[in-house]
């Protein structure tokens, strides 16, 4: 049995052990209409899945240059997979580096008057050229010699696999019913063998391939198939159709900031009478309370009243003078607060002796209301003996309030719920425009903290918070139908009471009783297994040839040729398969470089720390 699960592995491994077994075996065979093999070669079978077919959808020929550059390149394509190449052109300028989606063209054999380009897709379905900023190219690196000698052809294959990948991605992207089965390289030429797999038809508009634009379509277009298809119909009705389903549920976690601007008036307001009102500033005001007196009949009283809309906000209250002619009597509530005259008046009475002396007697000495005011509405009244005339008394009252803007804020958490059910487990979540977790695994991506600024421009406050709103999504279990769950009982009952060499069991009987049993048994010699996978690790000399808008890589660094590690698994022989031009830096063995690959991780997160984000969305 062991011999032949170990053959039934090899088996596996050598069809599909790597992406170009697969290439080879099933991707190819299967596009290109050829005969397709079990793991074992005992079947085979031809599949169909594309409508027509060609021999070479696509050949690239290059011709590198005196200076290293790709002076001349030709393309050959078959435009309406007929077999036979009818579309060919062949690029205007030289290429003097390779990106992912397009080629960087300089003054050939160096550095200097360099143009990006993009690979496009004109109006008859033709490759073609287009001029773009460097910053929309990825993936670039120099060819010709300002970066090396002999870089083009001492490298040829993988310049062509560069090359031509960056066509045929322009090439599927504008029509995706092409789908590319095989790369050939043979000299300087590269052909591709590719197939329409999509859809019988001409027209590249399809309903099937507007889902490579928009993804998210999908799902309601299989919703609204799924009401008038009658097997999905069929089988929602029944039982197998009744259980758990999932559904998707979207919250939020918002950051609420209010900022409240405060004038004078929202705070205190003053009526009575007033000789005048003054502004002593924005937070601050002065009330002279006057009227006239006489010394025959009783000391009139006029009284303010100054309702206290914030008594939080009162800053100070106090009376700052107090004058007459010729007693003048200062009462906070109707309480003797302060008086003014020759003698003391601090009683209800009048005060004796002389009356209407001119003698205008002034009190400037301050008297605190402060708490009175922090405590509510407050009355301020004077009481005048004396005088000739009109307004003999007088009482100065200044108040100071807090108009500075007023900051509240709170954290809305509405995904609280979905959080604590154990049914729910969070798939999506976007913080502040930062993708943090897709499809239930995490982005790497952590916000920065953000500052922002609330209110208006009379009152705004400037808040730094780790986040400002964290958009989620859940997908959750629901029951749809009350099935009875499994009994695990028994299941639980062998696990608990058996051993290596004791077979436990407890079965339910008809009447409800259980019936124990006790078995013994033993398990085959499971053999050695190795400790790990044999593998080796090599490197190779490579170019320090790729390219930033600030120019060649090598050409900023000291030494401008790096190194490429590999890593290849060991052959039963337990010998490295090193590949050419490669060194043995590590045998075969059980190799553990995770801790180097850590520091790699650490410093590329450290470095994308440092970056800088530019004033254009890119």
């Amino acid at each position: 049995m062991e011999e032949r699960a170990r053959s039934a592995a090899e088996a596996s491994r050598a069809k599909s052990g790597d992406s170009g077994a697969i290439q080879r075996n099933y991707v190819t065979p299967g596009l290109a209409g050829q005969p397709v093999s079990t793991v074992d070669n005992s079947k085979s079978f031809t599949p169909n899945l594309a409508c027509r077919k060609t021999a070479t959808l696509m050949e690239v020929l290059v011709q590198p240059g005196a200076g290293g550059d790709l002076a001349s390149v030709s393309i050959a394509r078959d435009s309406d997979l007929d077999g036979i190449l009818d579309n060919r052109s062949t690029l205007g300028v030289p290429v003097s580096g390779i990106c992912a989606n397009g080629v960087i063209s300089c003054a050939p054999g160096t550095w200097n008057q360099c143009r990006p380009f993009r690979w496009d897709i004109d109006q008859n379905h033709g490759i073609k050229l287009t001029e773009v900023d460097l910053p929309e190219l990825a993936g670039c690196y120099c060819i010709n010699n300002s970066c090396g000698a002999n870089l083009a052809w001492g490298n040829l294959a993988s310049v062509l696999r560069d090359l031509g990948g960056g066509m045929i991605g322009a090439l599927t992207t504008a029509d995706p019913r092409y789908g590319v089965a095989e790369a050939v390289i043979d000299g300087p030429v590269i052909r591709y063998v590719g197939a329409e797999a999509t859809a019988c038809t001409g027209a590249p508009a399809l309903p099937q391939t507007a889902y490579r634009a928009n993804p998210s379509a999908i799902q309601g277009d299989a919703f609204t198939a799924s009401q008038t298809n009658p097997v999905f119909q069929a089988v929602l009705a029944s039982p197998a159709g009744a259980g758990k389903v999932e559904q998707t549920r979207a919250c939020t976690i918002e950051r609420e900031v209010a900022v409240q601007s405060w004038t004078y008036d929202d705070i205190i307001t003053a009526s009575g009478p007033f000789e005048y009102v003054q502004s002593c500033g924005t937070d601050c005001r002065r009330y002279r309370i006057a009227g006239e007196g006489n010394c025959s009949a009783t000391p009139p009283t006029y009284t303010a009243l100054f309702r206290v809309l914030k008594p939080e906000r009162i800053v100070s209250a106090r009376i700052t003078r107090i004058a007459g002619d010729d007693w003048v009597q200062a009462r906070l509530n109707g309480q003797v607060i302060g008086y003014a005259g020759k003698r003391p008046w601090l009683g209800d009475g009048i005060p004796s002796g002389d009356c209407s002396v001119d003698l205008d007697p002034v009190n400037t000495t301050p008297i605190d209301m402060t708490s009175a005011f922090k405590a509510g509405d407050a009355e301020v009244a004077m009481r005048v003996r004396g005088g000739n005339g009109k307004r003999w008394g007088a009482v100065d009252v200044e108040v100071r309030v807090d108009t500075s803007c007023e900051q509240s804020e709170r954290v809305v958490d509405l995904c609280s719920g979905y959080a604590a059910d154990p049914a729910c487990r969070l798939v999506d979540e976007d913080v502040d425009g930062v993708l943090t977790l897709r499809n239930g695994v995490a982005t790497g991506l952590r916000p920065l903290p953000q500052t922002r600024l609330f209110g208006s421009a009379a009152c705004t406050v400037s808040l730094t918070r780790p986040f400002f709103l964290r958009e989620r999504r859940y997908r959750c279990a629901i029951d749809t139908a009350s099935l009875p769950k499994p009994d695990m009982g028994r299941g639980a009952y062998i696990i608990d009471h058996s051993s290596e060499t004791l077979l436990a069991d407890r079965v339910r009987q008809s009447d409800g009783t259980f019936t124990t049993s006790t078995t013994g048994f033993s398990l085959p010699d499971r053999g050695s297994v190795p400790a790990c996978e044999a593998i080796c690790k090599t490197r190779a000399p490579k170019a320090n040839n790729g390219v930033a808008p600030s120019g060649v890589v090598g050409s900023l660094q000291n030494a401008p040729t790096g190194t490429d590690i590999f890593y290849h698994s060991c052959d039963g022989a337990n010998r490295c398969p090193a590949g050419p031009g490669e060194e043995v830096v590590s045998a075969c063995g059980c190799l553990d470089d995770f801790p180097e690959a850590v520091v790699m991780m650490q410093s590329v997160r450290l470095a994308g720390a440092d970056l800088v984000c530019t004033g254009t969305v890119r």
